[in-house]
This record gives structure tokens, sequence and C-alpha cells, in this order.
């Protein structure tokens, strides 16, 4: 088969701008039923049952992942499974929301009972207005009748695509509304590059006996001890009253001795006033600091002393190089 690559841009191209234009077209529609039903989930007691058969579904479960993520405690019920005893998972005190572009989906009809019969709120998110899951909503979202993405075979693309998008505007919303920080972000997320990114300096940081410190005016051969017996490369050297005032680094053991020069106490090799984090801070802000200052270790400290260390290394171990 010959590869048309102005043929297969142009397809793709069309397939975006198609998109796009539907997402657009949903924008402009997003009402105060979008704000009733956020509210409703808001009120929730219990969870959010994300439902719907093929491809909606797909899509269903994804929304619930980014709901749950996000703040709003949410899962997804396969609903030919739930004919067949699931429907026990879904109780008083939650709210379903049914995916469905036709609206007319057979597998929903038994969760569109349960639902009934136990009071339970039903949101639905279909493209047909008076479809039998339009009519059965105690709040129905609508997406655009928009043209599907590929032509003739009308599979689910653009369809999907909204039901995405409304998804995740429902989750941003619901995000916002509830104060949802990235602190809460990373306690869903502790796995991954994306929990990395998240942790802390105090997450990485080592503390207490494994802090290679040394006080102001100790000999030098002492402190070079203590250096090597810690392995970080490096040494802090702190005042009686324990702030920190200097470090002391291989590289500058090495520059000393390339120089011809002879350090009575670790005073004469430190430099003072060492770049340092603070506990609170990113991890990858504490990186791109060392990558900016050219250096392989940072001393954590809090009210001057410091309160721990961090290696290159332990970036590295952690996923956030």
């Amino acid at each position: 088969m010959t590869i048309e690559p102005d043929r297969l841009l142009a397809a793709a191209a069309e397939v975006l701008e198609t998109e796009a234009r539907a997402i657009t077209d949903l924008a402009g529609r997003i009402d105060q039923t979008f704000v009733v039903a956020c509210q409703r989930v808001l009120d929730c007691r219990g969870h959010l049952i994300v439902t719907g058969m093929g491809k909606s579904g797909h899509i269903g479960h994804k929304i619930a992942a980014t709901l749950a993520s996000t703040g709003t405690p949410a899962f997804f019920v396969h609903p030919a499974e739930a004919s067949h005893g699931d429907l026990g998972m879904i109780a008083p005190g939650d709210v379903i929301l049914a995916l469905s572009k036709s609206g007319e989906t057979q597998e929903l009809s038994d969760l569109i009972h349960h639902a009934k019969r136990f009071g339970i709120p039903l949101i639905s998110l279909t493209g047909t207005p008076g479809s039998t899951l339009d009519k059965a909503a105690d709040i129905a979202l609508v997406i655009p009748d928009a043209p599907e993405a590929c032509g003739e075979t009308r599979a689910p693309t653009t369809s999907t695509t909204l039901m995405m998008a409304m998804g995740d505007a429902l989750a941003v919303a619901l995000l916002e509304r509830r104060g949802f920080t990235a602190e809460h972000f990373k306690t869903f997320h502790p796995g991954g590059k994306l929990g990395a990114m998240l942790r802390r300096v105090s997450d990485l940081m080592h503390t207490g006996e494994a802090l290679p410190l040394t006080l102001t005016g100790t000999p030098m051969g002492e402190a070079l001890e203590v250096l090597s017996a810690k392995g970080f490369g490096c040494i802090g050297v702190i005042a009686p009253t324990e702030e920190l005032i200097g470090i002391v680094s291989d590289g500058d053991i090495r520059r000393l001795v390339a120089q011809g020069r002879m350090a009575t106490t670790i005073d004469d090799a430190m430099t003072r006033g060492p770049v340092v984090a603070s506990p609170d801070m990113l991890a990858p802000a504490a990186l791109k600091l060392m990558n900016t200052r050219k250096i392989t270790q940072l001393f954590v400290v809090a009210d001057e002393k410091p309160v721990g260390v961090i290696h290159m290394h332990d970036f590295l171990k952690a996923g956030v190089a």
C-alpha cells in the first residue's frame, strides 16, 4: 500500500479541526445545568458512580479516574456487570453519572431502574435530548450533535472527545470548588513521574545522625574524617549556636591541594553563605537550583539551622531528575 503523506496529513488536520469546533461549541453551551450537576456531586455523601457502554464506557473509566485523583470519590461500574450483581456497589448517598451518546443504551436500563427505586440522583451525559436516558435523568448534561470525525463510518470520535472534555470540565470545576491543591494531588499520586515531581525536599532529604556537620574551628583532619564517613561529598560548618555558616565540598579540598594551600581548620576551606534549600521546596525546584549553581549537594535549612542534606543521587533515585 502506497503512503500518500499529503492525504494523511490532511485527514489528521480535518479530524482535529472537526473536534476543536465541537469543543468550542460545547464551551458556548455550558449553562446553569452544569452548575446544578456540580452542586449535586459536591453534596454527595457517598461516591460518584460513572457508567457507560462501549466507547462511552472507556471514556467513563477515564472520567472516574480523573475525578478520583482530584478530590471527588468516584469509580466506574460497567452497566452489563451491574445487571449481574454489581448494582450492589451503588447505594443511597451515591450519585450516578451515565454516559450514552444515543441515550438509548439498553444495558443502562437496569441501572436507571435501580437509581429510581432507591432515590439515587442520576446525571446523564448524552448527545440526544429527549432520549430515554435524558428523560430519566434528574440532571441532563447534553453535548452538541456534532459530526463524527470519521465521515462515513460515524465511529465515535467527536462525541467521545466531547464527553471526555465535559468530564474534565466537571473534575476541574469540582477541584477548584473544593480548594484541592497540589499537596492533596500528591497524596493520590505517590508513584510514578507525576508523584515524584510533586514531592518536596523534606520527602527526600537525609536527617539526624546522617548529617555531615562540624563546628567552626574544627581541625582540618577531624573535619575530613567526618566528611569521609558521612559519604555526601561535603560537610556543613555550623556556629556554636547551630546556624549553618559554611560548607566544604570534595571539590573545595581538591582545589586547595591543586593550589598548594594548607588548611589548618575547616574555616580555612569553607565557602561562607552556602546555597541552601527549605524543607517545603518542591523537589524539581531544588534540582533546578542545583543545576543552575552547578552543585551536587544542598543543605536544607529551617530557621537558619541545618535540618537535612540532599544529594543529586537522591533526585535520581526518586525519579525527579
